[in-house]
């Protein structure tokens, strides 16, 4: 029989030739000098939320925002409800009626700290559960904690929503502490269980989870498939059949991953862009340490032709 991923592989060729070479978004505005990933537009995509790293005199990561204005974006600045504790990956509802992101801050005033376990060792103050604002008439609510039924563990990341509620998410497996994603649908006001993706492999780490507002594809970080990788942490798509359960994940190929890490895959909201964060250096333009081209995170974008979806969907849903 030839191997699952051998057949992937062979379809590539064809269902990511017309995938067009991403591009640094809006480098020196919003992609600068430390890390930035994870863009969350508002519903008319005037708006976004991102997350930066510790660095510019910041002893933890914050969630920015910036707006567009007469065609140009702003200065980001921090967000209203962010800055004081570690706060990264912000996802926006399709709606845009609230915004669920990672923090660190203690459930109490005065509390520590969430300290975080994964990868084998433990991150002080580097843990993470999931927190929700809501958008009021005068702006963000004060932000509050997920049940536990989704914050399963002190290293809970990377959250996306779909339009029926049902939240994606990712956190470590003991004993490996190897990350992997989970679903919890949303159902009479409560989330369900959370159950792991199906097409999971306790072996590979898969993080970072972007879902189309429809809950059609998602697109994901992983190193699986190490025959057909191109950096450490590639980007992968699968697609819900029509019984509703996920298709197999298929590589995006080597013009939308490159060597090092790309992840934090976000979506536009009308689901026809793709936004990733990247190590990977603009070949255009000269290295630069002390600006934005310096080999960390920066934030790309490469458009979702509708003909290179249909063809990825065809490769993803395929039985095996």
């Amino acid at each position: 029989m030839i191997p699952v991923a051998l057949v992937v592989a062979l379809a590539l060729p064809a269902t990511t030739a017309d995938l067009p070479t991403p591009t640094p978004w809006q480098p020196g505005v919003i992609s600068g000098p430390i890390h930035d990933a994870a863009p969350a537009f508002t519903p008319d995509g005037r708006t976004v939320y991102f997350g930066r790293s510790v660095g510019g005199g910041r002893p933890y990561p914050a969630i920015y925002t910036s707006r567009l204005v007469a065609g140009r974006w702003t200065p980001p600045e921090i967000a209203p409800f962010s800055g004081r504790y570690s706060d990264m990956e912000p996802a926006m509802s399709p709606d845009g009626a609230f915004m669920i992101f990672v923090s660190s801050r203690p459930l109490r005033t005065g509390d520590p700290m969430l300290n975080g376990h994964y990868a084998g060792q433990d991150w002080p103050e580097g843990g993470g559960a999931l927190w929700r604002v809501d958008r009021t008439p005068s702006g963000w609510s004060r932000p509050y904690r997920l049940p536990d039924t989704v914050n399963v563990s002190a290293s809970t990341f990377a959250p996306a929503v779909a339009c029926d509620g049902t939240l994606y998410f990712m956190h470590p497996t003991e004993p490996s502490g190897r990350f992997h994603i989970y679903e919890a649908r949303y159902r009479d006001g409560a989330y369900e269980a959370p159950r792991q993706m199906p097409f999971t492999q306790e072996a590979v780490s898969d993080v970072d989870p972007a879902v189309a507002a429809d809950g059609s594809l998602i697109v994901f970080g992983s190193r699986r498939d190490p025959e057909i990788a191109v950096g450490s942490m590639d980007l992968f798509i699968a697609f819900k059949r029509e019984d509703g359960e996920w298709g197999r994940p298929v590589h995006l190929g080597p013009k939308v991953n490159a060597a090092g890490s790309d992840a934090e895959a976000r979506l536009s909201p009308d689901g026809r862009r793709l936004y990733f964060s990247s190590e990977r250096l603009a070949a255009d333009k000269p290295r630069d340490e002390k600006g934005w081209n310096n080999g960390k995170y920066n934030i790309w974008t490469t458009p979702l032709p509708p003909a290179a979806l249909a063809r990825l969907k065809a490769v993803s849903i395929a039985t095996p």
